[in-house]
C-alpha cells in the first residue's frame, strides 16, 4: 500500500455476504476510540432502508438488526476495528441451496437466463459461473443493508461535528408529488413493471476545505460521485444543479460571493457546496437518478446461457419500486466518504 494510498483511506470499511447467504457482515477500520455508538440509531437506519411505498416479498421476511461482535465495550469504541452482522433471516429456507461444503451440492434454485439490466451476463463471463446464482447472490442489492449499517455509523461520527444529513424524492416515473408517486407505482405493479426516479441528498455544516484540487483521486465530488454512482441501480449522478450546466450561462450558474455583515455569503447554491473538489461552507447537495429494477414480473427477452436459445428472464423475488431505499443507501456511501474525509482532516486516535 502506498503513501498517497494511505493518505487517501482513514475510514475504510468491506462488507461480505450473499443474499440469500446466513448473514451480512461489515467490517470498519479507523473510528477514534471513545466514539459512541448507539444501536438504536443504526437499526432504525436499517428500518429506513427497509420501507417505503413498492416494496417486495423480502421486506416482509426481514426486519433487519445489527449486532456489533467486537471494536466497542461498554457501548464506545474502542480503536480497533469494529465487526457488525446483520442475520439473513431468510438463511433458514435457503440452508441446503447456500451450504459452502463442496459434499452438500445442489442445483436446486439454479438459473441460466440472462437477466437484462442485472450482473448476470458480464459476472458469468468474468468469474466463469455456469449457475448465474453465483452472480446473483453478491450482486444484489441485499449488501446494502450491511452498507447502511456502516452508512449509520459514520453519520453517528459526522454528529461529532454537528454534521447532519437528510434526501428526499424529486420523481418517480411522470410522478412529482408523493400522492403522484403512489398512482405511478400502482399503475406499474399492475402491469408487471418497475418504477426508478430521482433523489436528492443534503449534507449540512460541513467545515470549509474537505477534498483537494491538488490531485484528481482527492476531488471530493468524484469520490462522492463514485460511492453514490456505484448503489445498485444508480445509473446517474450530478453535485447540486449540475444538470443545468449545460443550459445555464456563467452569469446564472455561479454562486456570486458576497459580504454581509462581515461574513461571507452566497445568495444561491448551484454548485451544491463544493468548488475545485473542495467543501465551500454552503451545504452538499447530490442528485441521483435510479434506473427502474430491472426484475420484471412480465420477464424480458434474453438468451438462455446453457441451452444458447432464446427465453424470458428469470425472475426472483422484487420490488416494484425501492427509490426510497435507494437514497438511504446513497446517504449512508456519502456519510462513509465524508466521515473518511473528516479524519483525514483532523485525525485523531481518540473522539475527545
Amino acid at each position: 500500500m502506498g503513501d498517497m494510498e494511505i493518505m487517501l483511506e482513514r475510514f475504510r470499511f468491506l462488507t461480505a455476504g450473499e443474499s440469500h447467504g446466513e448473514c451480512l457482515t461489515a467490517i470498519i477500520e479507523g473510528l477514534p476510540a471513545g466514539l459512541d455508538i448507539d444501536i438504536n440509531f443504526i437499526n432504525s437506519e436499517l428500518q429506513r432502508r427497509q420501507s417505503g411505498y413498492g416494496r417486495g416479498g423480502r421486506m416482509k421476511i426481514e426486519s433487519d438488526t445489527v449486532k456489533i461482535t467486537s471494536g466497542i465495550r461498554f457501548g464506545k469504541t474502542l480503536g480497533s476495528p469494529l465487526a457488525l452482522i446483520i442475520e439473513n433471516k431468510d438463511w433458514a429456507n435457503w440452508q441446503e441451496i447456500m451450504n459452502t461444503a463442496a459434499e452438500k451440492y445442489t442445483d436446486e434454485k439454479a438459473f441460466y437466463a440472462y437477466r437484462p439490466g442485472h450482473a448476470d451476463y458480464a459476472g458469468s463471463i468474468k468469474y466463469n459461473h455456469k449457475d448465474l446464482r453465483n452472480v446473483l447472490e453478491r450482486s444484489s442489492a441485499r449488501k446494502t443493508a450491511a452498507e447502511v449499517a456502516v452508512g449509520a455509523i459514520a453519520k453517528l461520527l459526522l454528529k461529532q461535528y454537528g454534521i447532519t444529513c437528510s434526501s428526499r424524492i424529486l420523481q418517480i416515473g411522470n410522478g412529482e408529488t408523493e400522492e403522484e408517486f403512489h398512482k405511478e407505482i400502482d399503475k406499474a405493479k399492475e402491469q408487471g413493471d418497475t418504477l426508478g426516479g430521482k433523489i436528492e441528498i443534503t449534507f449540512n455544516n460541513l467545515p470549509i476545505g474537505l477534498g483537494s484540487y491538488v490531485h484528481w483521486d482527492r476531488a471530493l465530488d468524484g469520490r462522492i460521485a463514485q460511492a453514490v454512482m456505484s448503489v445498485p441501480a444508480i445509473k446517474s449522478v450530478s453535485i447540486g444543479d449540475g444538470e443545468l450546466g449545460a443550459e445555464l450561462s456563467g452569469r446564472n450558474f455561479h454562486d456570486e460571493i458576497f459580504l454581509e455583515n462581515g461574513e461571507i455569503i452566497r445568495k444561491t447554491n448551484h454548485a451544491g457546496g463544493l468548488e475545485g473538489g473542495m467543501t465551500n461552507g454552503e451545504a452538499l447537495v447530490v442528485k441521483a437518478i435510479m434506473k427502474p429494477i430491472p426484475t420484471l414480473k412480465s420477464p424480458l427477452n434474453t438468451v438462455d446461457s446453457f441451452t444458447m436459445t432464446e427465453t424470458s428472464s428469470h425472475f426472483e423475488r422484487s420490488d416494484t419500486c425501492a427509490v426510497e431505499a435507494c437514497a438511504v443507501v446513497a446517504e449512508a456511501r456519502i456519510a462513509c466518504v465524508l466521515a473518511n474525509e473528516i479524519m483525514l482532516k483532523f485525525p485523531s486516535d481518540y473522539i475527545e
